[in-house]
């Protein structure tokens, strides 16, 4: 698309002459000078009246007019031409019949780019013609580029947009009951490699999930949306998807790196037992989820695993964490803690845990530690995408 339009909007100028003076024998005299000169178009203005008007008409590349002229001074000519928008760019060559530095310095002064006693060797007037166009060209394509870069980036951003509304659109809608859940996703490009979700298995199992890509971009968010429609739909074939191990093997199988344009993932995938009130999970290379009891009590929840991608039949272990009601548990990527400081430092993650387990009344979770986390930062731009995964047993 980004092709296309460059190639439709930088066009091929021709180098093309306009002439204002009002004797017809200098007209003709420069038609036959540039008449073997096939790939030049020329035009002759014998009223600079109209000089603006066939400018407009003929789109010249370069501009020669007269200095004496019954008509008009050939001075306010130049200023005319020079404050009049489309031709105030276009190299304007001054013809005359005096080489007076009085004259000529005027000229240079009001906008003129060049200056000929007329009238010069048919060999020296080409070279000039063909060097001030070459210039006006140049610009001319360039400012096209320019144009046509913007469109494409509009396009391109249009695009992105459209298609992180669709990776929006696949995050699950919080819930109330009978558990809470709230959270926050924010990408630091327009699309990210983060992902996240949760269901009900069935009435007593409560699936969860969050996922990093490495890098940014579409290639990552095709990953991240490949894997969760993959979990949202319970996909892989031949395995249980209450028990943690099976689930991150399978995905390390069916997404290997070469076969992914060489990006991994790391995920963390848990089963809350409703009914035993236990919380399985495992991890594949992912961050640690931070348990918060009910009287504030944190435990780090680490399950050791390889990363998503590395090598196929990769094993994975399962942890085990009883949930006493009253508990919070948080689900994050590593662009949430890995915070580099106005000065310099980066955050710690003891740092980020104790955050975790602050608690403000009638304030969502969420909301008070990105507050939190943006202040620690210093600005609202991450250079890593952001989630948080919070839930209220």
């Amino acid at each position: 698309m980004a092709e296309q339009i460059l190639s439709e909007m930088i066009q091929e100028h021709p180098v093309s002459v306009l002439l204002i003076d009002d004797q017809p024998i200098v007209g003709e005299a420069l038609r036959r000078m540039l008449e073997p000169e096939k790939d030049i178009r020329f035009h002759y203005c014998s009223d600079p009246t109209k000089a603006i008007a066939a400018a407009a008409a003929f789109s010249p590349t370069v501009i020669l007019q007269d200095l004496v002229m019954p008509q008009m001074d050939g001075l306010v000519l130049v200023k005319i031409l020079r404050a009049n928008p489309p031709t105030s760019e276009i190299p304007l060559i001054v013809l005359s019949s005096k080489e007076e530095p009085r004259i000529k310095a005027e000229a240079f002064a009001l906008g003129a780019n060049d200056y000929l006693v007329k009238l010069p060797d048919r060999l020296e007037v080409v070279a000039r013609i063909r060097h001030h166009s070459k210039g006006y060209i140049n610009m001319l394509q360039k400012n096209e580029a320019h144009r046509a870069l913007e469109s494409s980036q509009k396009v391109l951003a249009e695009d992105l947009a459209l298609a992180a509304d669709y990776v929006k659109s696949l995050l699950p809608a919080p819930l109330q009951e009978p558990l809470k859940t709230s959270w926050l996703y924010v990408p630091s490009m327009e699309l990210g490699g983060d992902a996240f979700g949760y269901h009900w298995q069935d009435q007593e199992h409560f699936a969860m999930y969050l996922l990093d890509v490495c890098g940014h971009g579409v290639g990552a968010a095709l990953l991240s949306v490949s894997v969760m429609n993959l979990l949202r739909a319970r996909a892989l074939p031949g395995v249980d998807f209450n028990r943690p191990d099976e689930v991150l093997s399978a995905l390390s199988s069916a997404f290997q790196m070469e076969r992914q344009n060489n990006m991994y993932f790391t995920i963390w995938y848990g089963i809350y037992d409703k009914t035993r009130r236990e919380l399985v999970c495992a991890s594949g290379g992912h961050p640690p989820v931070i348990l918060v009891g009910p009287e504030a009590s944190v435990t780090t929840l680490q399950a050791e695993g390889a990363i998503i991608g590395g090598w196929a039949g990769a094993k994975y272990q399962c942890l085990c964490a009883k949930i006493p009601p009253g508990s919070r548990l948080y689900a994050f990527t590593d662009g949430i803690f890995e915070i580099e400081k106005p000065d310099g430092k980066f955050w710690q993650f003891e740092d980020f845990v104790r955050l975790l387990a602050d608690s403000t009344p009638g304030e969502p979770g969420t909301e008070r530690i990105i507050r939190h986390v943006r202040q620690v930062r210093g600005k609202d731009i991450f250079d890593d995408d952001i989630t948080l995964v919070e839930v209220l047993f």
